[in-house]
């Protein structure tokens, strides 16, 4: 595996780290920045780059609300063409390509079903159309939780800790998610492969076994001391409804109907094709729910 102190390290975000020595290897810089973004790239000369940096959140009304992720790879690919001695890198899509429970027959086959996923389908697109000359990669990660995640990848913990969660009988889906370790370890492993098993080539990241949202509750709340109680569907579709109305007046609720169709359907990703250069994950879900919850109780 990559160790992080034998090689030099450079983080651009337009947000500063979560991890306070993390700070000393940051420039603030956005991705639509195209100048300063050459300027720093250029300087520092990357041999690796992985590409993370997008607007994430389902909130945006148009496609311009995340220039971050069509402008953004734009601008990066541009200033990529120019770096000397680059040997790879990996650029983040999203499973939102492709809404949940639709089932694509190729990586071309797209079936958005927000705004946010219209952005990332732009952004594979120009990527492709682009075909850089260096070894170049794209990841779909899935939901990726634990320590220092945000929103809206740690709503499902806040519900469930804030005993706001109930088990909804046999509605309950199953779906692909994935630990935070176990998504490092399978982008390292995409950066040390041989150049043929991953150059041009999509990897879906996540964990191997789906989650059966019921399991994983009641692990979350075995971990945290408590016992999830049941009650009957319709009054989450209620919940839902009331949710959808507050949401108009700007009130947060922790239920929606978008939120309920995603509880509700299956989402489980085909992970071969990263389970065949990755196949050992680290950490359990059980350990990861271990010292996601720790991390909470701490911060």
């Amino acid at each position: 595996m990559i160790d992080d102190n034998s090689i030099e390290l450079l983080s651009i975000d337009i947000s500063e780290p979560k991890i306070e020595t993390h700070k000393k290897r940051w420039k603030q810089i956005s991705l639509t920045d195209l100048n300063n973004l050459e300027e720093v790239i250029g300087k520092f000369s990357p041999t690796i780059v992985i590409h993370l940096g997008a607007r994430t959140d389902l909130d945006g009304k148009t496609l311009n609300d995340y220039n971050a992720n069509i402008e953004g790879v734009r601008n990066l690919l541009k200033i990529l063409n120019k770096v000397q001695g680059l040997k790879r890198a990996i650029f983040a899509s999203s499973m939102y390509v492709c809404k949940p429970g639709y089932i694509p027959k190729d990586f071309e086959d797209y079936c958005p079903h927000t705004i946010y996923g219209e952005s990332k389908v732009l952004t594979e697109k120009i990527i492709r159309n682009h075909n850089p000359q260096y070894v170049w990669s794209i990841i779909r990660p899935t939901s990726i939780w634990g320590p220092y995640f945000g929103e809206p990848y740690n709503l499902f913990f806040k519900i469930v800790l804030s005993r706001k969660y109930f088990h909804m009988g046999n509605r309950a889906c199953s779906k692909t998610y994935g630990y935070i370790d176990n998504t490092i370890y399978q982008i390292q492993s995409i950066l040390e492969s041989d150049e043929q098993k991953i150059n041009k080539k999509i990897f879906y990241l996540g964990d191997y076994t789906p989650y059966n949202i019921t399991e994983w509750s009641n692990e979350i709340a075995l971990e945290a001391g408590f016992k999830i109680p049941e009650i009957p569907y319709f009054i989450f579709r209620c919940g839902g409804w009331v949710g959808d109305l507050l949401k108009n007046t700007g009130v947060t609720f922790p239920m929606t109907s978008f939120r309920l169709r995603n509880m509700t359907t299956d989402n489980i990703i085909n992970l071969d094709l990263i389970k065949e250069i990755a196949p050992h994950l680290p950490v359990s879900r059980k350990e990861g729910v271990r010292r996601t919850i720790e991390w909470i109780k701490n911060n």
